[in-house]
């Protein structure tokens, strides 16, 4: 007896594509027949990711409102996936009952199953609009929407315009969300149905690649980063050693026209295609040496004075303002932590804030701060320009504050610049400044390692899970508590690096 196909992977038009996996196949035919046939090998869902997902799911459910009245096509139901015949039988009773407007609406045509996220029924026919969290209309959503459009004209829906609907970074909360101001709603029509041959041609050409056996043999390349960063990179990236051609930083050499020429290694690149700091970073690398300029890092150093206040902020950010005042994708501090010196070499105090959940934290967060910090101090942050950005929301915010906030921002000095510029270089830096690259350089014995929260992207999708459980004490806690350990660590270090600074400068 013949061995059956395995369901939905080969054979030429009964491999099934969706809106996802055409997008990912237009990416890289790789990473769709490893999505398809081999899950397993994706690397772990950052925070940011899950963060992009979430607040693309809310900017989809809140943009229906745009169209109010209209019925929803489920994609699940009480915890179950609702069999795709299911929604393709809904939305056609949906569409012959006189329907003006459907949610999720759901179609197939030539082995592709599409979503619609909202399809709204016009004289000249049926309008479908693609809504994105982004913040304007990219050529990857245009495509997303194309694919949309051939299915449904195969399927045979009259159609009308085309439209991606996206966030507007220029709206400020005031009051309740107004929808028709937070998003914008942008005909792409002309350009969709300019794309109809592209998709025929490239939805073949994927369905080619899904029969295949084995993953098709396609090399590391720019595409694995646009327009998403790939999720098979720990697989695909594999034979990449350490300390290669990828791991320069800075301007200069084009590291994949390196790689394109089999140089992979930083030890096999000829010295004479490099300059400046990618040089220098090759060099020490490879000579495992170190860079100091005394007379640089004084200079630095001359600028502090004492006391001292070693601040840095978390913040969150959100597709729909939060709070009055707020706009899309802006970053609203929920937490800070600040170490302290009255004297160069004196005792280390420490002051922090951690945000209730569901309350909007700016106020109470920039009260605690400025009583904190004493009028004209010296503020020392890592990467001061994030830092500022947020005092200075926050001194438009408060007006009645603005003077003193303005003056701390003016006080403020950044810790990165020594490393920035290479006053103060060691090879394990491996040619990054940030502080998660200078810590392990200067301080091993100091680490992130083993903290559950372990970056900003981690933190900001802590406060979300903080605000999630608000209602219950002891998982908020754990959060709470995690938090707080993260923050706290980022300033002791800065106390920790400044220390080595003075010693280097010694």
């Amino acid at each position: 007896m013949a061995k059956k196909k395995e369901a939905g992977q080969r054979g030429s038009h009964t491999v099934a594509l969706s809106k996802t996996l055409f997008v990912r196949g237009c990416q890289c035919h790789k990473s769709l027949w490893l999505h398809k046939f081999k899950p397993e090998l994706k690397d772990e869902e950052s925070p940011e990711t899950t963060a992009r997902f979430a607040g693309g799911n809310m900017i989809g459910e809140l943009a229906r409102d745009l169209f109010p009245g209209g019925l929803l096509i489920p994609f699940e139901e009480d915890g179950e996936r609702v069999p795709l015949e299911d929604q393709l039988r809904r939305t056609k009773e949906a569409m012959e009952g006189g329907a003006k407007v459907i949610y999720e609406a759901a179609f197939q045509h030539d082995g592709i199953f599409v979503k619609v996220d909202l399809l709204r029924k016009r004289v000249k026919g049926w309008e479908l609009y693609e809504v994105k969290a982004g913040t304007s209309v990219k050529d990857v959503y245009i495509l997303d929407s194309a694919l949309q459009y051939f299915v449904l004209a195969g399927a045979g829906v009259p159609l009308g315009k085309a439209y991606v609907v996206h966030v507007n970074t220029e709206y400020v909360r005031e009051g309740d969300v107004d929808l028709g101001s937070l998003l914008t709603c942008q005909n792409v029509t002309k350009e969709v149905k300019g794309l109809q041959a592209e998709v025929r041609s490239s939805t073949e050409k994927m369905r080619a690649a899904l029969a295949q056996k084995k993953a098709p043999s396609i090399d590391i390349g720019p595409h694995c980063f646009d327009p998403y960063e790939c999720d098979f990179q720990g697989h695909c990236w594999g034979h990449i050693p350490e300390d290669s051609v990828f791991d320069l930083r800075g301007k200069g050499v084009d590291q994949f026209a390196l790689y394109y020429q089999g140089i992979v290694s930083q030890a096999d690149i000829p010295l004479d295609l490099l300059k400046g700091k990618q040089k220098q970073q090759v060099q020490a690398t490879l000579r495992q040496e170190d860079h100091v300029d005394r007379k640089a890092i004084r200079a630095f150093l001359n600028q502090l004075s004492y006391p001292l206040y070693f601040l840095d902020f978390e913040t969150f950010m959100s597709a729909v303002p939060p709070f009055d005042g707020t706009s899309p994708y802006q970053q609203i501090p929920f937490q800070y932590s600040l170490h302290y010196q009255k004297r160069r070499g004196g005792k280390i105090h420490h002051v922090e804030f951690l945000a209730v959940p569901g309350e909007d934290p700016r106020k109470a967060l920039l009260k605690s701060l400025l009583a904190a910090i004493p009028d004209g101090s010296c503020v020392l942050a890592y990467n001061s320009a994030f830092e500022t950005r947020v005092l200075k929301d926050l001194a438009g915010r408060y007006k009645g504050h603005r003077a003193r906030v303005n003056r701390i921002v003016a006080n403020m000095q950044d810790l990165m610049v020594p490393f920035r510029t290479r006053a103060c270089y060691k090879w394990e830096m491996k040619g990054g400044y940030s502080i998660k690259n200078v810590l392990p350089a200067l301080v091993p014995d100091l680490s992130y390692s083993g903290l559950e929260i372990a970056n900003g992207g981690a933190a900001m999708e802590a406060y979300h899970v903080m605000c999630a459980v608000k209602d219950k004490p002891e998982e908020l806690a754990a959060v709470r508590g995690a938090l707080l350990e993260y923050c706290k660590l980022d300033t002791l270090a800065m106390v920790r690096i400044l220390d080595k600074l003075y010693q280097l400068a010694s």
